[in-house]
């Protein structure tokens, strides 16, 4: 079996777990313990050290300039640069007092839980009941909690 068929296995063998083996999973892969993290989160956790694993990691430059721009390929960058316009189709991902929160942009505006919303902020406010502003909440803006 090629090592491409055995990661791909391992890779659909995620959907099949627990919540309870998918935190141990990764807390054997990492040494990392992560008590509140989604089993969403967990799973694409797992799935991005799988690939490390068989197909490496980041080259060095590319994680030296990660470094200078003030995060590491671990981290997501906490100030997205130049945000052009929001198309069609990208997704917005906020964990939220232990809960996953995945937006998707539309033609139309935002889906979220079967709905449909005008703006990110119209969501953030319904998620946290109190008034954000949405970009920020998501993370396109500075100062995000």
């Amino acid at each position: 079996m090629a090592r491409s068929d055995i990661l791909d296995a391992k890779l659909k063998g995620l959907a099949t777990l627990s919540p309870v083996q998918l935190r141990q999973s990764w807390s054997d892969l990492s040494g990392i313990n992560l008590p509140h993290a989604s089993p969403s989160l967990l799973q694409h956790l797992i799935a991005q050290r799988l690939q490390e694993k068989a197909f490496g990691k980041l080259p060095a430059y590319i994680e030296r300039e990660l470094d200078r721009l003030g995060c590491s390929s671990d981290a997501v960058p906490p100030i997205l640069p130049r945000r052009g316009p929001i198309l069609p189709g990208t997704r917005f991902v906020r964990e939220w007092n232990g809960k996953t929160i995945a937006v998707t942009a539309t033609e139309g505006g935002f889906e979220w839980d079967s709905d449909t919303y005008r703006s990110l902020s119209e969501i953030a406010r319904k998620v946290t009941g109190a008034h954000w502003s949405g970009p920020r909440f998501f993370g396109l803006n500075a100062k995000a909690a």
